[in-house]
């Protein structure tokens, strides 16, 4: 299937006439990172649904607002078309933006326009005018997954060919090769069973406008995978990650897999983050590329230090899972200290030495994980770095030492991201100035991400763990 690329309405248009397109699926993200979609025929879209919009009920999308104000204006972006590979009629998707269908404002749950804000926030600032994102997004591909929760059963089971537990399960025959634990990173086949379905994901990645730059097997034991690709800014590489995550899903789908971006799907094991490199530029000039430290400029430093600043209250958006903090534990490759240090992994914040040239010059923040939504997580490391560089905010030194091997007097000095998504909640509650300025979030919306927060907490709470009978049945 061609890549097609559109810059215009009209050449959206004539892919339509050129193609023989049948449909239109167009596609939004509620506040959580989930595309949702409606499926209009092609003869119902036209140059003026680019303007007037597709009108909508949008009072059941979780996290928007009730029934009394559920009318609602989908406005698709000509640039993000692709043909979509998943659909057997020949069909364009879209991605679109929500307005008010009465005032024609940005609708302010919408997180693509907020991420829209936070572009237009930091023009004003005069730092920068754009803002380049490159996430790498983990995720493990299993044969098999299962759970129950009720009032008197609670468990859950997964399962692949390549999981290291299953070195004794009659296959008839089992030939061995199961990736063992934490060794995953990166033996070739037949140890690795997952090669032939990660460039299937690659080739349909590429089909829809995704160019990808390199996948291998991550470290983890049954099919832990990860696939990069080109970083662009902020908003298209939201648009990107949610397509990353669509097409990965229903390849794995197609090939009878299941894929997951849960950043702790296995105990004992490493878990699946989304390291993301960051930088601003301004009139076409890496602004973090200088001669301070590892080649960062005072600019970015400054930058690091406003996400260290407000690193817990990130974590709301970046690490927005109770599961998300079964992953940040020390001991995983997990960067749990908010601190910074050029090619120590074990930091927070890393600056990527692979390349001396000024345009590569990069921060690595790596506590994000995947079950994030894209456009938030990028847009609250945006706002943290502006407030950092804004008020000159200095990350202190270096940490350029095994983090984990610290002795617990040095380690003390060191802040630590949240060890509970409640920790990142009540961080985001004394925490939430830096994302409200310029009105590129509103307390309206934040309070609505800290209810519905706090409701998973609560409803995790509130249900015994199967570990505790292991722990404790006999009390």
């Amino acid at each position: 299937m061609a890549m097609i690329q559109c810059q215009t309405p009209d050449d959206v248009l004539r892919v339509i006439s050129e193609k023989g397109i049948v449909f239109i699926d167009l596609k939004f993200s509620d506040p959580f990172g989930q595309w949702q979609h409606l499926t209009i025929p092609a003869h119902e879209f036209s140059a003026e649904s680019f303007e007037n919009g597709i009108p909508f009920d949008g009072s059941s999308i979780r996290g928007w607002k009730g029934i009394q104000e559920s009318d609602m204006l989908l406005i698709p972006d000509p640039k993000s078309a692709f043909i979509d590979p998943f659909i057997e009629d020949p069909t364009i998707s879209l991605v679109c933006d929500v307005e008010d269908p009465i005032t024609r404002e940005p609708y302010n749950r919408d997180p693509r326009q907020i991420a829209k804000k936070a572009i237009e926030f930091l023009k004003s600032t005069g730092i920068g005018d754009i803002a380049y994102f490159g996430p790498e997004a983990e995720f493990f591909i299993f044969d098999d997954i299962k759970f129950v929760n009720g009032p008197n059963i609670a468990y859950y089971e997964i399962d692949s060919i390549e999981g290291w537990w299953n070195t004794a399960r009659e296959e008839m025959p089992n030939l061995g090769y199961k990736t063992p634990y934490k060794r995953g990173y990166f033996p070739v086949p037949p140890l690795d069973k997952m090669a032939e379905i990660r460039r299937d994901m690659v080739k349909t990645l590429e089909e829809v406008g995704i160019t990808v730059e390199r996948e291998h097997h991550e470290v983890g034991t049954a099919g832990q995978g990860e696939i990069n690709f080109r970083f662009s800014d902020l908003v298209t590489t939201g648009d990107n990650v949610l397509k990353y995550k669509y097409v990965l899903r229903n390849v794995g789908y197609r090939h009878g897999k299941f894929v997951t971006f849960l950043p702790k799907p296995i105990a004992g094991d490493n878990g699946s983050g989304m390291h993301t490199h960051f930088s601003i530029w301004k009139g076409g000039e890496n602004m973090f590329a200088g001669d301070q430290y590892a080649g960062l400029s005072e600019v970015a430093l400054y930058a690091i230090g406003g996400i260290i600043k407000h690193g817990k209250a990130i974590a709301a958006f970046t690490n927005p899972t109770t599961n998300s903090y079964h992953r940040l534990v020390p001991g995983f490759e997990a960067p749990v200290r908010l601190a910074y240090s050029a090619r120590n992994r074990s930091a927070a914040i890393r600056i990527p030495m692979g390349s001396a040239s000024p345009k590569a010059k990069r921060i690595e923040v790596r506590f994000p994980d995947a079950s994030s939504n894209p456009y938030l997580a990028f847009t609250a490391l945006l706002m943290a770095a502006i407030d950092g560089i804004e008020n000159k905010i200095h990350p202190g030194e270096p940490l350029d030492k095994d983090i984990y091997s610290l002795p617990p007097e040095e380690l003390a000095n060191v802040p630590s991201t949240p060890a509970s998504l409640q920790e990142a909640i009540d961080a985001l509650k004394e925490d939430m100035e830096f994302l409200t300025k310029g009105g590129v979030m509103d307390e309206d919306f934040i309070n609505m991400w800290i209810e519905t927060k706090q409701e998973e907490v609560d409803a995790i709470r509130l249900v015994p763990h199967p570990k505790e009978f292991e722990l404790y049945y006999d009390i």
